[in-house]
């Protein structure tokens, strides 16, 4: 369910970045490649949530 929801947002905000940032450049809006971007930023952030550790490293756990 995770996987979905954060497909979801990225896909809505990166649509919208798409929107905004075109719009105020003058360039067409092309809703493929705020597609293509959002599926990329999500892998981007599955990647990144499984290289962070989920437990405290133990100089943080000392000072407890």
């Amino acid at each position: 369910m995770q996987y979905i929801a954060t497909f979801v947002w990225s896909f809505l905000l990166v649509s919208m970045l798409n929107y905004v940032v075109s719009s105020v450049l003058g360039a067409p809006f092309d809703f493929q490649v705020g597609a293509i971007v959002s599926v990329v930023f999500s892998v981007l952030i599955f990647v990144i949530g499984a290289i962070i550790p989920n437990e405290p490293t133990p100089e943080a756990a000392d000072h407890h």
